[in-house]
């Protein structure tokens, strides 16, 4: 019998943006986040006998590895029968990161320099690690050849990443036969209405881990003074999600001012906690000289930031940012 994903498989999985509560959610803030219209794509075709084969084009990346040799990685790195076991954690483990000690074979197999950190060494070491964990406890991951491209900008706080790995584990899952093709579609879970964004990048590159450390510090700092701030972003998420709920059974034009002050304070409050930035500045004044509201979205310190579009505005309405890319998106 001829498994279904032998007359090969598309698979794809939204980005994201967060409305609200960005930062706030690493103190154990409510965040609230919406999938957005755009979205990474994954093609599986069977591929040459006894090779997995992974192209990444957005990032440069055309691998392809011989079945054995994989089989001998996973033996060496869980600690099994095939090479010599590595200190620390003997197995995989689904619920946690790899250890410095698999990520260094990993990187070793690769031929990836340590300490290397742009796309495509950590596109290829996640797939490689991804590879070796379901077929460890499903079997080995067939010849395949895969193929996965993406509407989202890397390093955005789009969600890039995590579509890519939702992607990865859809696609490697099935054909290791852990879950069946075509997926059963389940209930709806829509729960909130769609609402149309401008999705502005400015392009101004930021390091997350800088900018999460410099919250906390100002936390630290000023207790008193930065945890009602926390608090507030908080009860933005919370009465945010209420209006949203409310939309679909009633989506009357009138809940639109509430949510566009939400962009408004929220905003305030991410510039007190230090995570704003001059484009994403100029990019709020400039909406609102057309009358509209926007807000960063992720970490900020440049990065994207949305712009929330009322009913009936027109499409071909003027908004022009400079030195960033703006498009209408919905989410």
């Amino acid at each position: 019998m001829v498994a279904m994903w032998e007359r090969g498989l598309a698979v794809s999985a939204p980005g994201k943006v967060i409305v609200h509560g960005e930062h706030a959610v690493v103190h154990g803030k409510v965040a609230l986040a919406v999938a957005l219209d755009l979205r990474t794509f994954l093609r599986l075709r069977p591929g040459a006998e006894g090779r997995v084969r992974v192209c990444l084009p957005g990032v440069g990346v055309q691998r392809s590895w011989e079945t054995p040799e994989l089989r001998a990685l996973r033996g060496r790195i869980a600690g099994k029968a095939g090479g010599e076991a590595l200190p620390g954690r003997a197995d995989f483990e689904e619920s946690k990161s790899p250890s410095l000690e698999q990520l260094d074979a990993l990187r070793e197999f690769a031929g990836i320099a340590a300490g290397a950190s742009g796309p495509d060494s950590l596109a290829t070491l996640a797939f490689l690690y991804m590879c070796l964990a379901i077929s460890a406890k499903y079997g080995d991951v067939p010849s395949v050849d895969i193929v996965v491209w993406s509407e989202l900008p890397t390093g955005a706080g789009l969600g890039s990443s995590a579509a890519y790995a939702v992607c990865l584990a859809a696609a490697l899952l099935m054909v290791c036969g852990a879950i069946s093709c075509p997926l059963q579609e389940g209930e709806s879970t829509a729960r909130v209405p769609t609402l149309r964004i401008l999705l502005t990048n400015t392009k101004v590159p930021r390091s997350t881990k800088v900018l999460v450390a410099g919250v906390k510090e100002k936390i630290l700092k000023f207790p008193a003074i930065m945890n009602p701030v926390l608090d507030s972003i908080d009860a933005i998420s919370q009465e945010c999600q209420s209006v949203l709920e409310e939309m679909p059974a009633n989506p009357s034009p009138e809940y639109y001012p509430v949510l566009e002050e939400f962009f408004d304070i929220n905003q305030h409050h991410l510039n007190v906690l230090g995570v704003g930035h001059p484009s994403l500045d100029r990019l709020c004044q400039v909406t609102a000289s057309h009358g509209l509201h926007s807000k960063l979205t992720g970490a900020g310190g440049g990065g994207c930031a949305i712009t929330l579009l009322p009913p009936g505005l027109a499409q071909t309405a003027p908004v022009t940012c400079k030195e960033g890319d703006s498009r209408q998106e919905q989410a």
